[in-house]
């Protein structure tokens, strides 16, 4: 049975809490500093991962650092953690491994871990993208956003997901913002698409301002803190957030009823899976960089799929094609981690008329 690995990592320090409840009681930065000098550990065993084809077995191993850590302390300090796990997964005879959240982003988005490894590394951004597409656009449609006609925002456009998802969306809809913190980056990417299709795109900085005329947003930025408020939306806007640790404030959901937010990369897996290990999903569930993983194992393609900046449009297809091959499938719609139905879009639709019909 072919077998994978999966590094996880604490979003923030109350994620510690899954696993040691009794750290509550001491401040987050006596933990951060304790967790940092612990080594790579392994959470759970991963099993039951079953498609019509083939079946697969797998670890999940904790990155003791959080998403603060990852992203500020010294880049060989965070590779280097990142690296222990990757052995830990070697040694507990992984043939492919993912990279979780933040340790996908930490220098060159997984080049470097994958040349200092024995074994295959992949970030799982390509089925990301895909999943992230397919659940926005079915958001989109359940809406009544015609795509040909909507203002489409890229919010972190410049990374390795949010560069690929504007070059898929150009052709998709009427008009596409990226947005991103470097004007360099942003121009260089809208004259990439320009020149592959021949599509005209705008570029800002100025995120709130144009976050409030989008009719779609993609979140895929790699920001500690939130970076989506609820001042910052239109009624009626589709907000997919691809992010880990989340872009959207909590604050939207209590105060905009009348804006569809959903998660993007969220997958239901197939088989009887056990994860045995709780990280906020229901049982089946998981997230697509983590389902990406799994089907490479299953197909026995053992190779670095998805590493680095520059994702490709072809893997990005080919994988949303294995999926479908290997019955991994989205897995609804959900919402700041709850299941979100027809009805309650039905209610936010009507919100969302209301409020535009006041102003």
């Amino acid at each position: 049975m072919n077998r994978f690995a999966f590094i996880i990592h604490p979003l923030q320090v109350e994620d510690y809490f899954r696993k040691f409840p009794f750290l509550k009681r001491f401040p987050a930065r006596i933990i951060e500093n304790t967790f940092r000098y612990l080594p790579a550990m392994k959470v759970s065993k991963i099993e039951g991962v079953k498609s019509p084809w083939a079946e697969v077995e797998g670890y999940f191993i904790a990155c003791p650092l959080t998403t603060r850590q990852l992203l500020t302390l010294p880049e060989q300090v965070a590779l280097s953690k990142i690296q222990e796990a990757v052995k830990l997964a070697e040694k507990l005879g992984a043939q492919v491994v993912g990279l979780g959240a933040a340790t996908s982003v930490v220098g060159d988005a997984g080049i470097t871990i994958a040349k200092n490894s024995n074994i295959p590394v992949t970030t799982g951004n390509s089925y990301t993208v895909a999943s992230a597409m397919e659940a926005a656009i079915k958001a989109a449609n359940l809406m009544d956003i015609d795509l040909k006609s909507a203002s489409v925002a890229v919010l972190g456009a410049t990374g390795s997901i949010g560069s690929v998802i504007a070059k898929l969306m150009a052709s998709k809809c009427k008009n596409l913002i990226l947005l991103g913190r470097s004007d360099y980056k942003l121009a260089k990417l809208a004259r990439t698409i320009m020149y592959e299709d021949g599509i005209a795109t705008e570029i800002s900085s100025d995120t709130k301002n144009v976050l409030r005329k989008a009719d779609i947003i993609f979140a895929v930025t790699s920001a500690v803190d939130t970076v989506i408020d609820p001042e910052d939306l239109k009624p009626g806007a589709v907000v997919c957030d691809v992010a880990r640790p989340r872009d959207v404030s909590l604050m939207v959901e209590k105060k905009r009823k009348d804006v569809l937010v959903i998660e993007g990369g969220v997958i239901q897996v197939p088989g009887p899976v056990n994860f045995n290990f709780n990280f906020g999903f229901p049982p089946g569930l998981a997230y697509a960089c983590m389902a990406e993983t799994m089907i490479l194992a299953l197909e026995g393609r053992f190779e670095s799929y998805s590493l680095g900046r520059e994702l490709s449009i072809e893997k990005v297809k080919e994988i949303e094609k294995l999926a479908q091959k290997h019955n991994f499938r989205l897995a609804g719609m959900r919402s700041f981690e709850k299941k979100i139905t027809e009805e309650k879009i039905k209610e936010i639709k009507l919100n969302a008329l209301r409020r535009l019909q006041a102003i």
